[in-house]
C-alpha cells in the first residue's frame, strides 16, 4: 500500500488588515479579526496541550483573541483539510503532530500547506495502568510473545508518530501487540489508566500527571535518552533494543492562500511565543525541546524526518492500519 507520509502542521489563514492600511503594511501586519487555532485531536493530548499555552503566549505578542478549536476525526486528516482549504479571511491556524503517515495523500507542508515554525519536539512514553504492572518493559514484551490475543496499545490514531514507534517497538521486538487508534491522547490516557487497555504509548504531557499521580506505570520513552522529569524511566534501547528511537514533534503551518511576506511576521511572534517562560516551564515538564527557527528550517526538518520514515515503510518493518 501506497502511504504518504504527513507531517504534523499547524496551518492559519489570515485576515487582511482594514481598507485604511496600506498594501505595504498590510503584509506585515497581523490579522485584523481574531486567529482560530484548529488542533485535529480531542482535548488532552499533547498538541492540544502544547497550543493552548502557546496560544496564550502569542495573544500576549500580538494582542489578538486567539481561540483554540478542536476538529477531531481521520488522526487529524479533516482538521489538515479545513485548513488547506481554508481562505486568507478564515483567520486559521492548525497543530499537527508529526511524523504523520496516511493511506491517502492529505494536505502537507511544501504542497497544500505553507511552513511557519517548528513549535516543539520530544519523546514518547509506554505507559501502562499501574495495578497489576510488570516490571519492565522486557517483562511486557515477553508475555506479548507468549499471549499475544492478550495485549494491545492505545494511541491517539492511526499513523500518529504514536503507531510508528509502536509497529517499531513489535517489528524490534517480534511482538504483534495490536495498535487501537483513539481520537486524540486524553481518551487514550484514560483508558489505559481505567485498565480498559494494557499499554498506551502516548506523548509525556498527557501522561505526566497519571504517571506522578501513581495511577500509570511507565515502562520506558522513545527517545535515545531519559528524561529529566522521569529519571528512572528507562529508554527503550536502554530496555535491550540497540538502535530505536522515535520522537514526535509538533509544528505551525498555513494554507497557501497566505503569501510569504504575511507569514513572516507570524513566524517571528510565534519565535518569541515558544521562548517564554510559561512554554518554555510546558516542554521542560514534557521532557520536549522548545522549537523555533525560520519557516525555511522547519521545512528542511520535515524532509529530513519524512525520509527516514519513508525508508521504513517501504522496507516493509512496519504496518499499520488502512
Amino acid at each position: 500500500m501506497k502511504f504518504a507520509i504527513q507531517c504534523c502542521a499547524m496551518l492559519l489563514s489570515i485576515a487582511l488588515p482594514a481598507a485604511a492600511a496600506t498594501a505595504a503594511d498590510s503584509n506585515s501586519q497581523w490579522p485584523a479579526k481574531q486567529i482560530t487555532w484548529v488542533v485535529g485531536f480531542v482535548p488532552g493530548g499533547t498538541a492540544d496541550v502544547l497550543t493552548r499555552i502557546a496560544a496564550q503566549e502569542l495573544a500576549r505578542q500580538t494582542g489578538l483573541n486567539v481561540i483554540v478549536e478542536n476538529r477531531p476525526g481521520a488522526s487529524g486528516a479533516i482538521a489538515l483539510q479545513l485548513v488547506a482549504r481554508s481562505k486568507a479571511a478564515d483567520g486559521y491556524l492548525i497543530t499537527v503532530p508529526g511524523p504523520l503517515i496516511y493511506p491517502t495523500p492529505q494536505p502537507d507542508i511544501g504542497h497544500e500547506l505553507a511552513p511557519v515554525m517548528l513549535m516543539a519536539q520530544g519523546p514518547m512514553v509506554i505507559v501502562g495502568p499501574a495495578r497489576n504492572a510488570k516490571n519492565s518493559l522486557q517483562d511486557v514484551l515477553a508475555d506479548a510473545r507468549r499471549q499475544p490475543e492478550a495485549w494491545s496499545y492505545g494511541s491517539s490514531g492511526n499513523g500518529t508518530s504514536q503507531n510508528l514507534a509502536g509497529e517499531l517497538l513489535n517489528q524490534y521486538a517480534g511482538t504483534r501487540i495490536v495498535h487501537v487508534p483513539y481520537k486524540g491522547g486524553g481518551q487514550a490516557v484514560a483508558d489505559v489508566a481505567g485498565g480498559q487497555i494494557p499499554l498506551a504509548i502516548l506523548g509525556s504531557a498527557p501522561v505526566m500527571p497519571q504517571i506522578k499521580s501513581g495511577a500509570l506505570k511507565a515502562y520506558a520513552v522513545t527517545t535515545p535518552y531519559r528524561l529529566d522529569s522521569l529519571p528512572d524511566v528507562p529508554t527503550v534501547e536502554e530496555s535491550g533494543f540497540k538502535g530505536y528511537a522515535a520522537t514526535q514533534w509538533f509544528s505551525v503551518a498555513a494554507s497557501n492562500a497566505i503569501t510569504s511576506e504575511q507569514l513572516e511576521p507570524i513566524n517571528a511572534a510565534l519565535r518569541a511565543a515558544v521562548a517564554t517562560p510559561a512554554f518554555k516551564a510546558a516542554v521542560d515538564n514534557a521532557g520536549m525541546l522548545a522549537g523555533g527557527g525560520s519557516r525555511e528550517d522547519l521545512l528542511k526538518f520535515i524532509q529530513a524526518d519524512n525520509a527516514k520514515w519513508k525508508a521504513l515503510i517501504d522496507s516493509g518493518a512496519v504496518k499499520l492500519a488502512n
